[in-house]
């Protein structure tokens, strides 16, 4: 393929959206970048062949599955692809190790929804330590009773601990400093020196465990990552402390963690993702009083759907351009092109 890349020559296609449900100012923007752009929501590797075989950029909108997992090898039929979209935080759908062999940038969203994750993320935190969610049951069972539902635990002079330091956690911190906690951040791909340039301390992975007060996850779903947190992690955390997970369900062993909170190892957990979703009706930690639970909604907004294909089309008209698009999850990657 040739290195050369001009905006008059480059495509992309939209592989996970048939036209008619792609914002009609998304196309207009793109196309007056003088980009090409298809869309065809694709089920099958004939379907990707046809859509994106030709494409420079291949555009995932959302958690839509054809390039992991079992469909991995749909790589190979997206012959002059350098680069796949996933508009989203999370790259799991992708398989981002094979991408970047294949010299295929793997880009993503995250500031989509960082502002909103972060705010669920304490959201969640309060509703915990606040005992909000029982009180309110208990309100509507016309139980007055203070004894009932008692909050845990002052808020300010608590200890943070988080787990990832990307755009979300980031986020996070900033929000939280308000509250007079210690912050104490375990990602061993980022640099000391950002995260103490943000007010919080870098430990590891069990210092940060054994400290914190309330622990929010934050990284991505990658091989090393699944099952993060598991029984023995567990067992390190604060017999009155919290854990949140607003990032990707199968980082925490769910089964050590519903053992966790029916054994009090923990006090309690607020959870907006799931290793299986939606959530079987007889799962267990649906009888459990000390967890919080959401729909894995903490992305969303009135804004969330905008942002999405406002910076999406943003990293499309960049990499058209020769530029690097904002957020790329495989930096290591050499690209098929040239980037600046």
């Amino acid at each position: 393929m040739s290195n050369k890349r001009t905006t008059s020559h480059f495509r992309v296609a939209i592989v996970s959206h048939d036209s008619e449900d792609v914002p009609s100012w998304v196309i207009e923007l793109v196309e007056k970048a003088g980009v090409e752009i298809s869309c065809k929501a694709c089920r099958t590797k004939e379907d990707l062949a046809e859509a994106g075989g030709h494409a420079d950029v291949v555009w995932v909108f959302g958690g839509w599955d054809i390039l992991s997992g079992e469909h991995v090898g749909y790589l190979d039929v997206l012959r002059a692809c350098g680069a796949v979209i996933r508009s989203g935080s999370g790259t799991d759908n992708v398989a981002v190790e094979q991408a970047t062999k294949r010299g295929i940038l793997v880009c993503n969203t995250p500031d989509a929804t960082a502002e909103e994750v972060s705010d669920h993320a304490i959201g969640l935190y309060f509703a915990l330590i606040r005992r909000i969610g029982t009180q309110n049951r208990l309100m509507r069972d016309g139980i007055w009773d203070l004894t009932r539902g008692h909050p845990y635990q002052r808020v300010t002079g608590r200890t943070l601990g988080v787990i990832g330091f990307g755009h979300i956690a980031r986020c996070l911190v900033r929000k939280m400093s308000g509250f007079d906690q210690t912050i104490c951040v375990y990602d061993p791909y980022v640099q000391d020196q950002v995260i103490e340039d943000l007010g919080a301390k870098t430990a590891s992975l069990d210092e940060m465990l054994m400290n914190s007060d309330w622990v929010s996850v934050h990284c991505p779903l990658l091989p090393q990552t699944r099952n993060l947190i598991g029984e023995r992690e567990l067992r390190l955390m604060k017999n009155h402390a919290f854990l949140i997970n607003t990032a990707r369900g199968p980082i925490v062993d769910e089964a050590a963690l519903i053992t966790a909170l029916q054994e009090g190892w923990i006090s309690g957990a607020g959870l907006d993702v799931f290793e299986q979703e939606p959530i079987p009706p007889d799962h267990p930690i649906l009888g459990l009083d000390n967890v919080v639970l959401t729909p894995h909604i903490a992305g969303y907004s009135d804004q969330t759907h905008h942002n999405f294909w406002s910076l999406s089309v943003e990293m499309v008209i960049d990499m058209s351009n020769g530029r690097w698009p904002r957020s790329c999850v495989n930096p290591e990657v050499k690209p098929r092109w040239p980037l600046n």
